[in-house]
């Protein structure tokens, strides 16, 4: 078995649970979903609403599969839109009305801890999703996520070429220090970088692209426009947000990371103002979260399911499920996102891409 710790801050708030119902119920304002709970009720909890990828693509796949292996669960959702606090709020309304497992990505994996061991405490499942949560989980699902700041490393090692060298200076803004997953970025990141490049500027970036260009902005006051040579972005929100300052500087050749494989960086990819991003595939994690959960739902052996073993922030032996991420480049879109059905060749080659997309061979 592989064994990994995951440090996280310690921020103390309540976990949030997911809700979701069937149609036609009411929402509240955060986007929850009520219904009515009972024996059959399975929750999915995401942590925010600026990363693309939750609504889109995390949820429908969860939902669909879910009433694939059960067609008479209900499902309750609810998107904590960043706020733990309001996570928080959202578990216990799950706790209260009966929910028997929860899926869940948490704002804050040490503050959702408490509220987690409540849920439990309740006879509740939990399902770390995407994220490690502190606490009593009864299974884990998500990408190698080390083996992710690995290979955004050498993305952009590769994309600087001969410029690589120890002197070259480079900008890392990384991702929210409460997310237990930015720190393996990070650290796969630096695993791959240290020693290669100078990492002349470092700042956390939160997953929010104003954050991280305001960053990119005294990163270049601080080191200088023209002795940039190479940015590491942890995802691919935030590169937008850097993209847009590189610009505005006058900066024009110098690779950029990113992460998600996010429409709008797979276009920037084709325009070559970003040099790469990971794709990590959203169904195969989707739908291991949902047969997690039905299994846990049905009392059944999560064995076969989740086959290795990780070590959370609170020192608690989870079962897991590490899926391989892909690092995704101009030369492989179509074998990976295209071929994924993740989007069409129509919706990335807009007018504004179409030429880019044509010298891609994408038509």
């Amino acid at each position: 078995m592989r064994k990994v710790v995951i440090g996280t801050t310690a921020i103390s708030m309540a976990f949030a649970v997911a809700a979701c119902g069937k149609a036609g119920d009411d929402k509240d304002d955060s986007g929850s979903t009520t219904g009515s709970g009972g024996d059959k009720s399975i929750g999915l909890l995401l942590p925010d609403s600026v990363t693309t990828r939750y609504a889109k693509f995390d949820k429908p796949y969860f939902d669909a599969k879910v009433k694939e292996l059960c067609a008479d669960c209900k499902l309750e959702y609810a998107n904590a839109a960043g706020s733990a606090a309001t996570q928080a709020q959202q578990v216990s309304s799950m706790i209260t009305k009966g929910v028997k497992v929860i899926a869940i990505s948490a704002v804050d994996s040490a503050a959702i801890k408490s509220s987690i061991q409540a849920a439990v405490d309740k006879g509740i499942k939990v399902v770390a999703y995407d994220r490690l949560a502190q606490g009593p989980v009864s299974a884990y699902i998500s990408f190698d996520n080390e083996k992710v700041g690995q290979l955004q490393g050498q993305s952009l090692l590769d994309a600087m070429g001969a410029k690589a060298t120890p002197k070259a200076k480079v900008v890392m803004i990384n991702g929210l220090a409460s997310d237990p997953n930015a720190a393996l970025f990070k650290k796969g990141a630096h695993s791959v970088l240290d020693g290669k490049v100078d990492i002349a500027y470092e700042q956390s970036g939160d997953w929010v692209d104003t954050v991280a260009a305001q960053k990119m902005s005294a990163a270049i006051t601080q080191v200088g426009a023209k002795n940039i040579a190479g940015v590491y972005s942890a995802n691919d929100g935030m590169a937008g947000g850097i993209a847009t300052v590189l610009k505005g500087a006058g900066i024009s050749t110098v690779p950029l990371t990113g992460q998600d494989a996010e429409l709008s960086s797979i276009q920037r990819i084709l325009a070559g103002t970003q040099a790469s991003t990971i794709y990590k595939a959203y169904k195969p994690e989707a739908d291991g979260a949902a047969e997690l959960a039905v299994a846990l739902l049905e009392g059944k052996s999560i064995d076969s399911l989740a086959s290795t073993k990780m070590t959370s922030g609170s020192g608690d032996e989870v079962p897991s499920n590490l899926l391989t991420p892909v690092t995704l480049n101009k030369d492989n879109i179509e074998d990976t996102v295209i071929k994924d059905k993740l989007y069409t060749v129509a919706e990335i080659c807009t007018a504004e891409f179409a030429a880019a997309c044509k010298t891609a061979g994408l038509q």
